[in-house]
């Protein structure tokens, strides 16, 4: 029998392609919400510890330097009279005054109104978005705090890891894909600045920081929202640069789709990463065929996902969960190189749910 690991070494050993004692088991991103409702205000630390599920740490606020003389934001928040929030920000630069618009409740916040409402606004952006600096005193703790009970995630910086996915936040999805066809040097043009942006971040701020695992790419490229000739065109140039640059510094790379993927599986494994997530099933939103998956780019990077957090997760019973997770482990471990995990958010899971989970994983075990 295989001797059994840390939380850690299973899911670094997932990572490396190996074969762990069992397969790991975790969540991506505990949301606040869920923890303030279900968890007793628990942090994401305490309710991994909680269930005996491996952690997968984010760091989300260690970033500095977000406004600067020459990027000033200010930020107003209101309540609107359904009880939504509403946060207000204006950014002013040497050259022109950018707004946007966010909603949000106690689940989550979207945008109304985005940042760069004209082409012309892009320029603003490229010359002047500050690049933030890394504390990396913050993520040295938090790597401390987690000891052997799993692995810590980082990001580059922006509202997603990647270009692509990033000028969407800012643009607008669809007002990108229409670009791609009518202005394409534009959207060129955009995404390099925005690459060019996330690359010094990655040179001043990740070299010699402890994450385990950088999170790159986004929804946006998801191939329920655009196509593999878009995808090709116009997010792997700039996403195998991101990382180029990542794997120069020591760091591994997990490229997030959560949407669909099968169109696009290969292209994915071309732009470089080391690991893909994740691997979402039609029930929410994504087209996942997980042993399609697993034979068509199984051996040539590490799998995350595949749990559905909403039909399974939230809406199912333990008996639901428990034969989900046993059927992942059937069709994604295999010779190992498997992170098992919930595909995305979720807000309403009850514990006997994720309890259930947690006690089913522990059953998938390498012999």
């Amino acid at each position: 029998m295989m001797k059994l690991m840390t939380a850690r070494q299973r899911m670094l050993t997932a990572l490396e392609h190996g074969i762990p004692d069992r397969v790991p088991a975790t969540v991506h991103q505990w949301q606040a919400y869920h923890l303030h409702q279900y968890m007793s205000g628990r942090s994401d630390l305490e309710a991994f510890r909680y269930f005996g599920l491996d952690a997968a740490i984010s760091v989300f606020d260690a970033n500095e330097g977000l406004s600067t003389p020459e990027w000033q934001i200010d930020t107003r928040r209101s309540t609107r009279l359904d009880g939504n929030f509403r946060i207000e920000y204006t950014i002013t630069t040497p050259e022109g005054v950018l707004t946007q618009l966010d909603e949000g409740n106690e689940q989550t916040t979207w945008t109304v109104e985005v940042l760069v409402k004209h082409p012309e606004d892009m320029i603003l952006v490229k010359k002047y978005l500050p690049v933030p600096r890394l504390n990396k005193d913050i993520v040295r703790i938090r790597k401390l705090d987690l000891g052997e009970d799993g692995i810590l995630r980082g990001f580059v910086f922006g509202e997603q890891g990647g270009p692509w996915q990033q000028a969407c936040c800012l643009y607008g999805t669809e007002r990108m894909i229409y670009a791609t066809f009518d202005d394409p040097a534009w959207v060129h043009e955009f995404l390099q600045a925005l690459t060019e942006k996330k690359l010094q971040y990655i040179q001043d701020s990740l070299a010699g920081t402890p994450y385990d695992l950088i999170e790159t790419g986004g929804g946006a490229a998801s191939s329920t929202v655009i196509s593999p000739k878009i995808f090709k065109d116009f997010c792997m140039p700039y996403d195998r640069k991101i990382h180029d640059a990542l794997h120069a510094l020591g760091h591994k790379v997990v490229y997030h789709t959560c949407g669909g993927m099968m169109a696009i599986l290969e292209l994915i494994v071309q732009n470089g990463c080391d690991a893909s997530e994740t691997l979402s099933p039609e029930g929410v939103g994504g087209d996942a065929i997980h042993a399609e998956i697993k034979r068509r780019i199984g051996q040539q990077v590490c799998l995350i996902g595949g749990l559905d957090q909403i039909n399974i997760l939230s809406n199912g019973t333990p008996s639901d969960v428990r034969r989900e997770v046993h059927r992942l482990f059937e069709a994604l471990g295999p010779q190992g190189g498997y992170m098992m995990c919930v595909s995305d958010h979720f807000f309403e899971a009850p514990l006997d749910n994720l309890r259930a989970y947690a006690e089913a994983a522990r059953e998938c075990r390498y012999e």
